[in-house]
């Protein structure tokens, strides 16, 4: 058995749905399911129970999910352990955004457990460039904020935090329990500089064109509100200085948390790092 093929039926049997495995594996559908028919055929028996309503695994595909697992794991040590020989192990991550995330602090604690001989190395970001570096080179792997152009890169989604606007606490606005986009029409928001990413400016200005201070880092946002009143925006959960509040905007759509990598990187330390981030995130941030 290939361990190509059985990373495939792993995908399936993990999301018992051949459509989110494709999806999960970026692949097509068509091409999965041969793949799967295949192994069930070098077995010598059915793997999955197959229904109008989903699919399970038959007891034989139980054990295998057990053994290919295990195979998958070991193999994965086995090139990382070759690597950290070799003197190649190292893996150079972007962060972007709060680092004081908890599922940023689950993440690196996973990951330095499975792989305590990589060596790892962390390159800080600010507002300007979603993709942390991505583009230029300058990382493996990127823990960020979606939406951006996403052209040549995979993104995998971790998280969907909603989004609040982040006023002065003597603002009227910042009594309401809720605020609309339409509540802050008029008002003035923050700007990032030109040549930044256009659809995460537009993200980050609710979908239309604003006037306001140019800011490259939170901080600069932050303070942009407490001198000049403008609005800022900000995942709900996140702490914010005193003197300042955070109002539900109930019709923003919630920013997510992604983890992005350059498309077709087979770099086994970057898919570890997907799969650990993915556990990591499980857990939702506190809610203001």
């Amino acid at each position: 058995m290939e361990l190509r093929m059985l990373r495939y039926f792993v995908a399936v049997a993990e999301e018992r749905h051949f459509g989110r495995a494709a999806a999960r594996l970026h692949m097509s559908q068509p091409p999965l399911s041969r793949a799967i028919r295949q192994l069930e055929s070098e077995v010598g028996a059915p793997l999955f129970d197959r229904s109008p309503t989903g699919i399970g695994l038959t007891r034989v595909g139980m054990v295998l999910l057990d053994e290919a697992r295990a195979l998958l794991d070991q193999a994965e040590r086995a090139t990382v352990r070759v690597a950290a020989a070799a003197g190649t192990a190292n893996l150079t991550v972007g962060i972007l955004g709060d680092g004081t995330d908890p599922g940023v602090t689950r993440l690196a604690a996973a990951y330095r457990h499975k792989h305590p001989e990589v060596d790892i190395r962390i390159r800080d970001t600010d507002l300007t460039d979603p993709t942390c570096g991505l583009r230029a080179g300058l990382v493996d792997v990127a823990v960020t904020r979606a939406p951006f152009d996403d052209t040549a890169l995979t993104v995998h989604e971790l998280r969907a935090d909603p989004v609040g606007a982040v006023l002065r606490a003597d603002d009227p606005l910042a009594r309401r329990d809720h605020l609309t986009l339409a509540d802050l029409a008029g008002r003035r928001w923050f700007q990032f500089p030109d040549g930044t990413d256009p659809t995460w400016q537009t993200y980050w200005n609710g979908g239309r064109t604003r006037e306001g201070p140019v800011v490259r880092v939170v901080q600069e946002c932050v303070q942009a509100v407490l001198w000049n009143g403008t609005v800022g925006i900000s995942p709900l959960g996140h702490s914010v200085p005193e003197g300042l509040g955070t109002v539900p905007l109930i019709d923003m759509a919630p920013s997510r948390v992604v983890v992005a990598w350059n498309e077709g990187d087979a770099n086994p330390l970057i898919r570890s790092f997907v799969q650990i981030a993915t556990i990591a995130y499980l857990d939702p941030p506190p809610r203001q």
